[in-house]
């Protein structure tokens, strides 16, 4: 079996523009990946093209000689537009070789671990969090900052996050599952006097607490033993980004992301590095369709699995499935299909185009027009 061809389709999905990645082999098995990745689509979707020389007439079950060739032989390395168009693709040669063997991606990672996977969902209000209770959720995330005004005051983030923190506590109970994502949008100080003001509230982790270009402003974070879990990771990519916060034991939960880590073959690999520092992998996963189901199949297969972050307000990511992942009470089930276990309808691609759009977070200025972290 060789490649004969990749294609990328990138789909208007209202908030995000999806970037999937279709590898045609000669033998008419094709397998799906995804690399969305939000303002930089075109971006990825040439850097796909770029890949795509290194693995045409190639055997697409050489899942670890491609990944190698794709990474070293382009001598630039690293950064998040190539690694979410070497993410897609390495996402789909697993797609294709489950379907060659017959078995479903996690039964070639090495089976189960779980029969099925918890996920959390969103929610920056009290309505949003009692409506993913009602639809079976035990565990939601929420954000650090203030997002309903546009201008305010470092000085009122502590008081009002604790405010929304408190409500969401006391009027879903003690058993529900309470993240906060800070976005990384605070220095060492602020963050410290944000986990300080929810502690008694119990969250579950706190989120990029520090932009993620430093790790010694995390440290800082960490050095003043926060009662609340550190999470962070989204932003940082294969291996090589994680060895010094693993290393100097700077969080509790990393959240790679297979949309840009490296894809399954690297995540698995950030997973096992964690593994041995004690650190759990609660994986980033705000994508389409595609990235959801590798993220459900390495979350199925890891020992060190923590929850499965889904995006659940995105129109379309039901309907561009032939056959939908489906969701139960607040966990996903394992899908039972040859290779990710999921295909995509294609006319509904072709009806939703790419289109420009603002991201759904807005940026952050300071009262004096200084540009912050968004």
């Amino acid at each position: 079996m060789k490649i004969t061809d990749v294609k990328v389709h990138v789909m208007h999905a209202i908030r995000r523009n999806w970037v999937f990645v279709k590898i045609l082999t000669d033998e008419g098995i094709y397998g799906w990946g995804e690399g969305t990745l939000e303002r930089q689509e075109n971006a990825v979707k040439e850097s796909v093209f770029h890949l795509a020389h290194m693995v045409v007439d190639e055997d697409p079950t050489r899942i670890q000689y491609l990944w190698q060739k794709m990474y070293r032989h382009g001598f630039w390395r690293g950064g998040v537009v190539i690694g979410s168009a070497l993410s897609a693709i390495d996402q789909a040669l697993w797609d294709i070789t489950g379907k060659v063997y017959g078995q479903p991606v996690y039964k070639l990672l090495g089976g189960t671990l779980r029969n099925r996977v918890k996920a959390y969902s969103h929610a920056n209000d009290i309505s949003t969090a009692h409506n993913l209770i009602e639809q079976g959720y035990s565990a939601l995330k929420t954000s650090g900052w203030i997002t309903t005004k546009p201008d305010f005051l470092d000085e009122e983030v502590p008081s009002a996050l604790a405010e929304k923190i408190s409500t969401m506590r006391n009027e879903l109970g003690p058993n529900v599952q309470i993240m906060i994502d800070n976005h990384g949008r605070s220095r060492p100080s602020l963050a410290i006097k944000q986990i300080s003001a929810v502690a008694q509230y119990n969250p579950t982790f706190f989120e990029e607490p520090t932009p993620p270009d430093s790790l010694d402003t995390l440290a800082v974070v960490r050095n003043a033993k926060p009662s609340i879990d550190l999470a962070t990771g989204e932003r940082l990519f294969f291996r090589w980004g994680y060895k010094d916060l693993l290393g100097r034991n700077l969080v509790d939960i990393i959240q790679p992301d297979v949309c840009h880590c490296g894809g399954i073959s690297e995540i698995m690999k950030i997973s096992s590095m964690a593994e041995v520092e004690s650190v759990l992998v609660a994986p980033h996963n705000p994508n389409g369709p595609v990235a959801c189901a590798a993220s459900v199949h390495v979350s199925a297969a890891m020992p060190n699995f923590m929850i499965l972050e889904t995006a659940r307000d995105m129109p379309w990511h039901d309907s561009v499935q032939i056959k939908p992942l489906t969701i139960t009470n607040g966990f996903f089930d394992i899908p039972t299909e040859p290779g990710l276990g999921i295909d995509l309808d294609e006319s509904v691609i072709a009806s939703r185009p790419y289109q420009h759009i603002e991201p759904n977070y807005s940026s952050w200025d300071s009262d004096d027009g200084t540009p912050k972290d968004v």
